[in-house]
């Protein structure tokens, strides 16, 4: 089950059916854009730096550019 931080960033999809494991590049994706702190600390305590990075690189339209720039930087600490 996906974290109830989570609700506020996923309003377009039915939050109770969100599965973390299924639908891992919407949850990444919502998070690096319009996610706080918290929700980035969950994203790579869960899913790792390694994935988010990936996901970073091999869908890069997906991103803000000012959200996954801020991201590259805090994944490289």
């Amino acid at each position: 089950m996906l974290p109830e931080i989570f609700r506020p960033i996923m309003w377009s999809y039915d939050f109770e059916k969100c599965d973390p494991q299924k639908m891992k590049n919407t949850i990444i994706t919502n998070a690096v854009n319009y996610g706080t702190l918290a929700h980035w600390r969950w994203i790579s305590s869960f899913y790792g730096n390694e994935l988010i990075e990936e996901r970073l690189d091999k869908m890069p339209l997906a991103f803000r550019d000012s959200a996954r720039n801020l991201a590259k930087i805090l994944l490289s600490k």
